[in-house]
């Protein structure tokens, strides 16, 4: 049996990717879901089809750019289903485009839902994993929160910052000794709608030629079963997962 057997496992940005992915393949090893999404529609056709597989899943509309509705969706996993074991932290925006374009709207809302949807999750879901002394936080960063490339330099920024908030609560919690593990998880080129943010055609047509060799979302779900399934007293703090042929 997998040790995923009946943990409690929030996902954001549930309704589509690496999330709805991720979901299905948790809810096989056995996990109890609480999805998490904007897309009312999309949250409940996901948790039908995991419930008609034999999984088990509950779902709440939230917005990650809400601390109130973070704070929310924690409760309403504990008052649903008693603890939180883990924490995906996945929602993303990906608007590309040269700086000197000045998309400030773009960056704001990279901003708000790359950086402190991250940390409004994390905020949100810490006192009770504190409190019971275990938990696992995994976040969704990029091989662009590693690299720096022209075109992408807001995108990079915020996510070079969740691989920092990443090691950060790493650090903090095991000085503390609560045993909360952190994954800090970076994929690559990744079949997903996440292309779709970027408006600007210039950046569009360079980016939908890099994805050509975009592997499946699944391939992501799987390494972030593989972390959760370690033994408590291991943690994988740090993956970086690109298509084969992806050179930068």
């Amino acid at each position: 049996m997998s040790t995923i057997q009946d943990k409690v496992v929030i996902i954001t940005g549930a309704s589509s990717g690496i999330g709805e992915a991720t979901a299905k393949e948790l809810a096989s090893k056995g996990a109890k879901l609480v999805l998490a999404a904007r897309r009312e529609d999309r949250l409940k056709k996901l948790q039908e089809e995991i419930q008609h597989n034999g999984g088990q899943a509950i779902y709440k509309v939230a917005d990650v750019t809400s601390h109130e509705q973070m704070e929310e969706l924690a409760g309403y996993a504990l008052e649903e289903l008693g603890k939180i074991d883990v924490l995906v932290n996945n929602a993303g925006i990906m608007p590309q485009a040269f700086l000197f374009k000045k998309k400030v709207d773009e960056w704001d809302k990279m901003i708000d839902v790359n950086i402190k949807g991250v940390l409004y999750a994390i905020a949100a879901v810490l006192p009770s994993m504190r409190e019971q002394k275990s938990g696992h936080i995994i976040n969704l960063s990029s091989v662009a929160g590693h690299n720096i490339y022209p075109g992408g330099t807001v995108y990079c920024g915020t996510k070079h910052a969740v691989t920092a908030i990443s090691e950060g609560v790493r650090q903090e919690e095991a000085m503390n000794g609560t045993n909360i593990r952190v994954t800090n998880v970076s994929p690559g080129a990744v079949s997903s709608e996440l292309l779709e943010t970027t408006t600007d055609p210039e950046s569009k047509a360079g980016l939908d030629e890099f994805y050509k060799t975009a592997i499946d979302a699944d391939s992501i779900a799987r390494t972030i079963a593989f972390a959760i399934e370690q033994p408590s007293d291991v943690a994988i703090n740090e993956m970086i997962i690109r298509p084969t042929v992806q050179v930068g």
